[in-house]
């Protein structure tokens, strides 16, 4: 006896999100259905926040690539592409901070997606940008469903070659990945019991991870790592946005007062190792795959994770809240 068919009718995205800023974006942004999208382009993605400026822009979502560290912005639009919209991904395009753009909408114009190609086949193949189309789907009275399709996207990328990509961009064999999840769960664990009020991302096999992205704004954030192949685990404060260097220099007089903070000399780097400057914390030769001594790595991390954010936290705030003056002048200059 055949089972009876039923068929799949599209539903009105107002129906579902009738507003794109209050509806949509925060939908997007909850780690369940970012995975949506994530899946869709074969990347994992965890949330750096919401509605931040970038240039004279607001960025809807921007996240983080936390194999690689890379930056991955989202651009919503709940109707068909228009050129304002482009407007903002080409802006969005000149901040070198940003890696990958995602454009969603529920319909690209021939034109719009035109636009996306030739950024691939211009730009250098380290920044994509990715066109995706939403839509939703419901059979009969069943609960709805989204869909996310590429319309547009890297010359030669598939689902396949980005996992492949990552697992190369990682230099870690299947088992050290797998290690690489049991010890930043087990760090969870150790966080969740010292009672550290830090907001941290799901365990995974990531060599960066990212806290609370929020807490200090979208041009900075604090990373923790592990890399295997250096032996060496570490953190990094990441320094970004259009006035990266004149905030490394703001913290760099007060050079001799953070340090004497830590108790032990910081890493100052301009910009030599990454795109943007950073403050760096390492502790070299470790054998990161010596189990037994995961807890006093988990002790260590969880201290200096806590030095990073009494001895940075408010100097952040006050750079942002006071110098806002001075580093406009600085520009025009």
């Amino acid at each position: 006896m055949s089972k009876e068919l039923s068929r799949l009718e599209p539903v009105e995205l107002r129906e579902i999100w009738p507003n794109e800023a209050t509806d949509f974006t925060p939908w997007l942004a909850k780690e369940e259905n970012l995975a949506h999208p994530g899946e869709t382009l074969g990347m994992a993605l965890e949330l750096e926040g919401q509605e931040l400026n970038v240039g004279s822009f607001r960025a809807d979502i921007l996240c983080r690539n936390p194999v690689d560290g890379s930056r991955v912005l989202i651009e919503n639009q709940l109707e068909r592409t228009d050129h304002k919209h482009l407007g903002q991904i080409m802006t969005y395009s000149s901040n070198p901070d940003i890696h990958t753009v995602v454009w969603i909408a529920k319909e690209f114009k021939a034109e719009h997606r035109g636009a996306l190609d030739h950024l691939n086949e211009i730009t250098n193949e380290k920044f994509r940008y990715f066109g995706i189309e939403v839509k939703v789907w419901q059979i009969g009275n069943s609960a709805c469903a989204p869909q996310f399709e590429i319309v547009s996207k890297p010359k030669d990328w598939s689902r396949t070659i980005s996992r492949k990509t990552q697992r190369a961009a990682s230099k870690e064999s299947p088992e050290t990945l797998l290690q690489l999840e049991r010890f930043w769960m087990q760090w969870s664990d150790y966080m969740i019991q010292i009672g550290n009020p830090l907001k941290y991302p799901q365990p995974g096999p990531w060599r960066y991870r990212n806290f609370d992205p929020e807490r200090y704004g979208s041009e900075f954030h604090i990373d923790a790592y592990r890399l295997n192949e250096k032996k060496e685990i570490g953190f990094r404060l990441y320094i970004g946005g259009q006035n990266a260097i004149a905030y490394f220099h703001l913290l760099k007089e007060q050079q001799e007062e953070i340090e004497r903070e830590f108790a032990e000399p910081l890493e100052w780097d301009e910009g030599s190792q990454y795109e943007s400057p950073g403050i760096f914390l390492r502790k070299m030769n470790i054998d990161l795959t010596d189990e037994t001594d995961w807890p006093n790595q988990h002790e260590w991390f969880a201290s200096k994770l806590e030095l990073f954010d009494t001895a940075f936290g408010l100097r952040l705030k006050a750079l942002k809240a006071t110098n806002s003056e001075f580093l406009e002048d600085e520009d025009e200059v």
